[in-house]
């Protein structure tokens, strides 16, 4: 299919249906994501994605200690121009080692890294600046103040937040309304057909204020994408997403089986068609670590789920406690 693109929310900012997650391509040596890929391997998936249509590129300063960004910005600028991608990082968690400042979402903190980024990335500005993580240790009023502060000073276009309970994002909304204070126009909660407590709160809420949802891991770290007894060595070693999931989710993934061979697809393409057509969803996150994962996640797009498959993808659904949020 052609790419299409659709606005960020209430913003005038227009981005692909697809937005290429950018947690896999950095520097395995740092220790922090054994299985990511060298800037050498990442090269052919930052390029076929832009040749996709895909204009949205998302990562972290503490993916690869800061090297996902430098590797992100460095190929994008190789296969596009600037100002036709739509740069997306976040900010929170510790980048290497150091002290308590380096971390967090306090003003010293934002400011110091948000210039980092900068630097790694080899931009001056950065489209979308998310808060990785709600942060209990620093007033809300601080945090959003600062923000606005940043995009005063020409280094960030728009904010946007990830994985936080409704009454947090739905404060800071609020904070930022009653002070005149930059909004956040995006939400990135983690979304899927195994985990969807997100459709109790914070979806209808960005639905009722406007705010796009970007959801990560569409495709549950790639439980999704093929059988049980298949593993890959970012399943092995990636304990954050082995705490996600539960045993009784392979009665679901069976179902993606059956009508992804009913349809003589890939059982990735059932699982992101799901996802990408629900309500209130803007543009879903994916990985992207062989070739046919852009194509399958592309031609997903063009996948209309019957009634009758949703429902089947749907009633096997086990209500769980609520993850992801803390780390």
């Amino acid at each position: 299919m052609k790419m299409t693109y659709v606005n960020l929310g209430n913003t005038g900012l227009k981005i692909s249906r697809l937005a290429l997650g950018c947690m896999t391509y950095g520097d395995p040596s740092t220790g922090t994501h054994d299985w990511a890929l060298n800037e050498d391997d990442s090269r052919p998936f930052i390029r076929q994605a832009i040749e996709a249509g895909i204009n949205f590129f998302d990562t972290a300063n503490a993916y690869s200690v800061g090297g996902s960004e430098v590797v992100v910005g460095k190929l994008v600028k190789e296969f596009a121009k600037r100002d036709d991608v739509v740069l997306a990082t976040k900010v929170h968690f510790p980048v290497g080692k150091g002290g308590p400042n380096r971390m967090g979402l306090s003003r010293k903190a934002l400011i110091a890294e948000c210039d980092a980024s900068l630097k790694r990335m080899g931009t001056d500005y950065i489209d979308l600046y998310q808060i990785h993580r709600w942060d209990p240790a620093t007033p809300i009023e601080e945090t959003l103040e600062t923000l606005t502060d940043l995009i005063k000073a020409g280094k960030v276009r728009y904010i946007g937040a990830s994985s936080m309970y409704a009454w947090q994002f739905s404060k800071a909304l609020y904070t930022s309304k009653i002070n005149g204070w930059a909004r956040f126009v995006s939400m990135q909660p983690h979304y899927n057909l195994l985990y969807r407590e997100e459709e109790r709160e914070i979806i209808p809420l960005c639905q009722d204020q406007g705010v796009a949802v970007i959801p990560w891991s569409p495709l549950a770290r790639g439980r999704l994408t093929k059988p049980a007894a298949d593993d890959s060595l970012r399943s092995r070693k990636d304990p954050f997403a082995q705490s996600l999931y539960l045993p009784e989710d392979q009665k679901i993934i069976d179902v993606v089986a059956q009508i992804a061979s009913e349809r003589g697809v890939p059982m990735a393409q059932i699982a992101l068609a799901w996802t990408a057509s629900r309500p209130g969803i803007t543009a879903p996150i994916i990985g992207a670590t062989k070739p046919h994962h852009i194509t399958d996640a592309v031609d997903a797009l063009d996948i209309d789920l019957t009634e009758e498959e949703v429902g089947r993808l749907e009633n096997l659904y086990t209500p769980r406690p609520v993850s992801g949020l803390s780390r």
